[in-house]
């Protein structure tokens, strides 16, 4: 069944837009998508939205700097305005508190606002979150070829069907081309050339935005009381599965499930597992 989609755009903070797409009702479930090139909220949860509207009101949008969102995020504190922008989306949908869904760079988002304000954060969803030991060790050939996305030649089609293909989900086969055209179009938008949203720190600030952007150095992690399901791909070549276990390791109240055969997509490539698992530890009833 599908659920009837409305979407707006709301002005946060100021001077922030962010575009969003909401549908079925319950308690208030946002999904918050990843960052590689091209990426949007519906596009990034093209097979989740229906089945949680059944149960929720899903919350669908496009972080600062992709899709029909604001393209300009600070870039001393990424995951700081990223947190800053849908706590603005919150405040101005006056919901108080909600569940958290994050992919990625959305999940980063999501940890980053739960840390800084955990009464606003029901339960958190994390999927290959960014910022796990990010300055522990050399970075992933994945995230290697997301961050050279606008770098030296410039964006690419192929570039993009070598990232999606080769690092973004373990089966190659799954992601149609039609998903790489739209994801192409969306990654020229000149705006976005102007201001890639996710980039290498560079500047004499550099190293104290990496130590801020790699959560396992902040000492908060441990005293977080929130509910967590960890979903981690085995097959992830963009976030190291080990990142599974260092945020286990450190949040007190987390579950981890680590799918085999599943790339950093879990959302997409393992859709009714994720459906499942998601709607369960959402809903009153799980433990």
């Amino acid at each position: 069944m599908l659920a009837e989609k409305q979407s707006r755009t709301v002005t946060v903070n100021g001077d922030t837009s962010i575009f969003y797409t909401e549908c079925g009702a319950g308690e208030p479930v946002l999904l918050l998508h990843g960052g590689g090139p091209g990426a949007a909220g519906l596009s990034n949860y093209a097979r989740n939205i229906d089945a949680l509207a059944q149960h929720f009101r899903v919350i669908v949008p496009d972080l600062p700097g992709y899709g029909k969102s604001s393209k300009k995020l600070p870039q001393d504190d990424p995951f700081g305005g990223l947190a800053d922008a849908i706590r603005g989306l919150l405040d101005a949908l006056r919901i108080d508190a909600a569940h958290l869904v994050g992919n990625s760079y959305g999940g980063a988002c999501a940890l980053r606002l739960a840390l800084d304000t955990p009464h606003r954060v029901k339960r958190l969803v994390l999927m290959g979150p960014g910022g796990i030991g990010t300055t522990r060790g050399a970075p992933t050939k994945g995230l290697n070829s997301l961050l050279g996305y606008y770098t030296g030649d410039g964006p690419s089609r192929d570039k993009l069907e070598e990232f999606i293909r080769s690092y973004l989900v373990y089966d190659a086969e799954s992601i149609p081309a039609a998903a790489i055209d739209e994801r192409y179009e969306a990654s020229v938008d000149p705006e976005v050339i102007a201001n890639p949203p996710l980039r290498r720190p560079s500047g004499l600030g550099a190293v104290k935005t990496l130590w801020r952007m790699d959560f396992t150095r902040d000492t908060r992690l441990r005293r977080l009381q929130t509910r967590t399901l960890i979903l981690w791909g085995r097959d992830d070549k963009v976030n190291k599965p080990a990142g599974a276990h260092q945020l286990l390791d450190r949040l007190p109240n987390a579950d981890l499930v680590m799918p085999a055969r599943t790339g950093h997509w879990v959302q997409w490539e393992r859709a009714e597992l994720f459906n499942r698992l998601v709607g369960d530890f959402l809903s009153e009833t799980y433990a």
